[in-house]
């Protein structure tokens, strides 16, 4: 069912000094910052040879990143991301087999312009799970 990892993505408390964090001392190249109101973020990508990391600050204080980081201050991995080749087909057959798909089950935007959904953490080992159409 999965496919390859699409990114990993990083909660971060301040979006201008993680990206200058990746790009003075480990050379990333970022995209530029980009609000995703859908979701409550505003996303920064590095773009890697094999995926890519998402860096995400809160967008307003409702954000599900906001209450990630006030469990977690300094920020930290929020969740993985692995594409799937039919969404409708994968979430069907996750449902099917137990897992729980969190908001209403329906796949939204994602900050790639693709459909994506989230998965329970409690499901797949304490890790939040993120599928994106391929």
């Amino acid at each position: 069912m999965i496919g390859r990892l699409n990114h990993v993505a990083i909660a971060v408390p301040d979006l201008t000094a993680a990206s200058a964090t990746y790009r003075d001392m480990l050379g990333a190249v970022l995209s530029d910052a980009v609000p995703q109101p859908d979701h409550g973020v505003t996303t920064v990508f590095i773009e890697l040879p094999n995926t890519k990391i998402e860096l995400l600050e809160p967008l307003g204080a409702e954000s599900p990143i906001a209450k990630f980081l006030e469990r977690n201050p300094n920020g930290g991995i929020h969740h993985i991301c692995y594409e799937v080749d039919d969404i409708g087909a994968a979430a069907r057959s996750l449902v099917e087999k137990g897992a729980r798909i969190l908001g209403d089950g329906t796949p939204k935007i994602g900050a790639h312009g693709k459909p994506v959904l989230f998965l329970h953490p409690k499901d797949f080992c304490g890790t939040l799970v993120e599928l994106e159409q391929a």
